[in-house]
């Protein structure tokens, strides 16, 4: 087991249809999905974080067609919504992300309902988890029952045995000077409170592995992926 964060009270190693613009589902929803085996890894951490860093580097280390990577969710809300930071502490833009992310995630697993020849179904460099964590970390009043109003909708309870069978890697911290910053400390305290509460399993990448290739070549471990 990697060594937990400094600022994490839980250990780094975790416990172990169609969606709509409105968020509703339908019979079956996310059914394609785990009623097969699926290969899919979400990369976790607070905003800059070095996610996007990472991904990019598996999909070019793994040769994995830039189709089956999820990336950049929530940035392409806040512009084709107009949201900004002022809305982050607001349902309605943590909603919109959440079911934006299951939308992305479930249209490349429906392209690629067989998986021949690559190491992975999809890589996302963040979960439909992540609006609920922030909206857990809000200072706004309400902040608890905005969190419990994500975690309970219909489409994420929808995804959770998905979810609960991927392999979910958190990143360590690094501040590439783009976005403003969340308390990181903050951020892991609630996300792996989350992550535990919904039996979701997870693995962290300690601060001693500052080198892509050493971040890389952790993950590649944990598929099963050692390189030759």
């Amino acid at each position: 087991m990697e060594k937990e964060l400094d600022s994490a009270p839980y250990e780094c190693q975790g416990k172990v249809g169609q969606i709509t613009d409105n968020g509703t589902t339908v019979d079956g929803h996310v059914q394609y999905a785990y009623d097969r085996l699926v290969r899919a890894v979400f990369i976790l951490g607070p905003s800059s974080s070095g996610k996007t860093t990472l991904c990019n580097a598996l999909v070019e280390d793994l040769g994995l067609d830039r189709s089956r990577y999820v990336t950049e969710v929530a940035r392409n809300v806040m512009k084709t919504h107009g949201f900004t930071r002022h809305d982050t502490d607001t349902f309605e833009m943590q909603h919109t992300i959440m079911m934006a992310q299951l939308r992305a995630e479930e249209a490349v697993l429906k392209r690629y309902s067989e998986n021949i020849g690559f190491p992975l179904d999809i890589l996302s460099d963040r979960s439909a988890i992540d609006p609920a964590v922030y909206a857990g970390t809000s200072t706004a009043a309400g902040a608890a029952e905005r969190q419990e109003r994500l975690l309970n909708d219909p489409a994420f309870r929808a995804v959770l045995p998905l979810y609960q069978k991927s392999t979910f890697v958190q990143e360590w911290f690094e501040d590439d000077g783009v976005r403003s910053l969340e308390d990181p400390r903050v951020y892991n305290t609630h996300l792996f409170a989350v992550m535990e509460e919904l039996e979701i399993p997870f693995v962290c990448i300690g601060e001693e592995r500052k080198d892509i290739r050493d971040r890389v070549d952790f993950v590649r471990e944990l598929l099963g992926q050692q390189r030759a």
